[in-house]
């Protein structure tokens, strides 16, 4: 099967179950076409048993085999999603809740790995399943991570305050940079690759990734700005559209090439965008068109992912112990989420406490989505990648699933709309 063949089949595919779900199952497109696509999977799983002589798995796996997710995501398409992301967030409501963002997407990332990486070294022996420190350090960095592809998309249909959807959208736009970092230092320790790490080694990575990330992507961001104000005078969005797609894969391209977080440096040249300069260089009309174009972008990639997580279902071992471990890690994923939301923003709650509606909000809004299917399945092979992979996958759809179809019922609770 070659590349134009694959992309025909993805695109039909991901068309067909969009119809299914827009006359049918009527919930939102990323959640519907999951659920589709999943269901699919389920069916080829319970069919393939009642034919001994043909595998009914092949095909399919060998589609996401060609695909390769975790490659396709984590060095492709995400540079595109965190764009569009981008480009959706109020950068003045930013601005003003940048203390917040930035505690959450560090300090909040941070604690949610330590907390749930010693929560399930100790429960999960009292399971009978002993597993090293550092490959629940790697779960806790897979699933610490908000997906902002799930959660800028949910809160485009809900009525929350302008400062909390930035916070929101903030915090999941930065948080997978500090994640991905936490994973690549641990998986070469848990796997023997590396021998050891100074935490001064860490911190120095650290700064590499996620502060030259930042400083590349300020520079980058401030250089589209300056192009395109030469051409401010044509009009043509044609040549907007094309220097954003330029300064999305370029600055991705860049910070992997030397070594920095593509993932926060791509979030900070989209919010230049959003600055007063930005705002003087594209006028209303302009940046209206440029929004138009991104949001089919953003669509249309969020139709093929979540396909793809669906169909992801194919690649799941099936094992008694890691369908326990992960009826366990659920809710103790929503717990730690709550401890590392509250504690990374403490000194706001000191100064002004909202009867803890926020922290609600951003809890059961932490939904994790395509990373953490990625790293997941970006694992080494053996016993340990089988028992974490389903645990992964689990949250991951238990998070889209329940949590996102319920969020809009919580928000109108806690943030009732105005007459």
């Amino acid at each position: 099967m070659n590349t134009l063949h694959l992309i025909a089949l993805l695109f039909t595919l991901s068309a067909f179950l969009c119809i299914v779900n827009a006359r049918v199952l009527h919930l939102p497109m990323t959640i519907g076409v999951m659920i589709l696509s999943m269901l699919c999977s389920l069916l080829i799983v319970v069919l393939n048993p009642l034919f001994p002589h043909h595998d009914l798995k092949h095909f399919p796996q060998t589609v996401l085999g060609a695909v390769n997710l975790p490659q396709a995501l984590l060095n492709g398409a995400l540079s595109l999603l965190l764009f569009a992301g981008t480009l959706g967030v109020d950068f003045g409501h930013f601005r003003t809740r940048l203390a917040s963002v930035s505690a959450l997407a560090l300090l909040g990332t941070v604690l949610a790995v330590i907390l749930l990486a010693g929560a399930t070294w100790v429960i999960f022996p009292l399971l009978g399943i002993p597993i090293p420190f550092l490959w629940c350090v790697l779960l806790g960095a897979i699933l610490a991570p908000t997906d902002p592809v799930s959660v800028v998309g949910m809160l485009r249909r809900l009525g929350l305050p302008g400062a909390l959807q930035a916070v929101f959208a903030g915090e999941s736009l930065l948080n997978d940079g500090v994640g991905i970092v936490v994973f690549d230092v641990t998986i070469g320790l848990a796997t023997g690759h590396v021998e050891g790490v100074t935490l001064a080694e860490i911190a120095i990575r650290f700064v590499r990734e996620a502060i030259g990330g930042c400083l590349l992507g300020f520079a980058t961001g401030w250089l589209a700005l300056l192009v395109l104000r030469l051409v401010r005078d044509t009009r043509d969005p044609h040549i907007t559209l094309l220097v954003s797609l330029a300064l999305a894969t370029g600055t991705f391209s860049l910070a992997s090439l030397f070594g920095m977080s593509g993932a926060v440096a791509v979030v900070v040249a989209g919010l230049c965008l959003g600055t007063q300069y930005g705002r003087f260089v594209l006028d209303a009309d302009a940046r209206k068109k440029l929004d138009g174009a991104w949001s089919l972008f953003d669509e249309v990639l969020n139709a093929l992912l979540f396909v793809l997580i669906g169909f992801e279902m194919l690649e799941v071992p099936e094992h008694l112990s890691s369908f326990t471990a992960m009826l366990v890690v659920i809710p103790l994923a929503v717990i730690v989420r709550w401890l590392s939301v509250f504690l990374s923003t403490l000194p706001v709650h000191l100064r002004h406490w909202d009867k803890g509606r926020m922290v609600a909000m951003l809890t059961w809004g932490g939904l994790r989505g395509g990373i953490s299917v990625s790293l997941a399945l970006s694992l080494p092979a053996g016993d340990l990648r089988n028992l974490l992979l389903p645990i992964c996958y689990g949250v991951v759809v238990f998070t889209i699933i329940v949590q996102g179809l319920t969020m809009e019922h919580v928000a109108t609770r806690l943030y009732p709309k105005e007459k």
